[in-house]
């Protein structure tokens, strides 16, 4: 028979891969619970992070999934995800039968689709489920999660979900959570573009930003975007929430598998050009409301005299 899983999962053994600034916190999380916890870290400051938490670091990943019921990731890249589970070392080396891989990672759909068809070959289940409301959220267990995979581990694995984010969506078969992040992603980062236009432009009239963000923040371009970027960008505070850097890896995905699918999408195409110039800058490890500082020098070259 079946393990009844309750509301809880109170005692659930977990390994956690990724103790970065979102990981720890999410970690922290599932540790409140109840959990048992195990990690594989990649850096000093993520071993650091394992002995202040108290949870054993585990020399391979597939150490640290050994006994596990369900394995959370919260890396980089696809093949970070790739390597740190269905690599040599990887946690299907070490997991269970039937233990649920869950991550958290921006990847590109198609990559989380051969992953899933991977561990599942080997009696693993994959959900791909990644998050969107940054550091903040991920401190304050507020995340949104957007969930692929088969619906009946999702419902398995929803009390351990519910310690992490208040919006949880079974969004499709596998590959759809990262279908959805890409969504979120291109909305969002188009939208920041466009503030700093907006807000460019607001400077070039002699008009103040902050009276044109009061005047236009309760009309229809309200947003949760509008509310986040427009004052930091009318602040020139350019400390990273999100680093740049993450949202241009996450266009250049997006951007991959739309010219895979003979997509033309030409927000994304431009605000994608933007955000190289950012990185190119030096200003990859900033805030995105970077996109006016870049605004700003392109505008400097365009007037310069010929």
């Amino acid at each position: 028979m079946p393990r009844r899983h309750d509301s809880s999962c109170p005692g659930a053994s977990i390994a956690f891969i990724g103790l970065g600034a979102m990981g720890a916190p999410m970690l922290s999380h599932l540790l409140q619970l109840g959990c048992r916890a195990a990690t594989y870290a990649r850096s000093d400051r993520s071993r650091a992070v394992a002995a202040e938490l108290g949870v054993p670091d585990c020399p391979t990943p597939a150490e640290a999934a050994q006994g596990a019921e369900f394995i959370f990731t919260n890396v980089t890249s696809t093949e970070d995800v790739r390597t740190v589970l269905c690599g040599p070392e990887g946690a299907m080396h070490g997991a269970r039968p039937g233990a649920v891989c869950i991550d958290h990672s921006t990847i590109s759909a198609e990559g989380a689709r051969e992953i899933a068809q991977t561990l599942q070959a080997v009696g693993l289940h994959f959900l791909d489920a990644p998050v969107s409301g940054g550091v903040r959220g991920a401190r304050e267990a507020s995340l949104s999660i957007m969930v692929g995979g088969d619906a009946a581990v999702f419902e398995r694995a929803l009390p351990l979900l519910r310690a992490l984010g208040q919006n949880l969506r079974h969004v499709g078969p596998s590959g759809s959570g990262q279908v959805a992040k890409a969504c979120n992603q291109l909305i969002q980062v188009v939208t920041i573009e466009a503030i700093a236009e907006a807000l460019l432009y607001a400077a070039q009239q002699g008009v103040d930003a902050h009276a044109v963000l009061g005047a236009i923040s309760t009309g229809f371009a309200g947003s949760r975007m509008l509310d986040l970027m427009g004052p930091k960008m009318a602040d020139r505070d350019f400390a990273a929430g999100i680093e740049a850097r993450l949202h241009a890896k996450d266009f250049d995905l997006i951007a991959a598998s739309a010219q895979a699918a003979g997509l033309h999408l030409p927000a994304l195409e431009q605000v994608q050009r933007q955000l190289q110039a950012l990185m190119q800058s030096g200003w990859g490890r900033d805030d995105t409301s970077s996109l006016l500082r870049v605004l700003e020098s392109q505008q400097r070259g365009f007037n310069r005299p010929e």
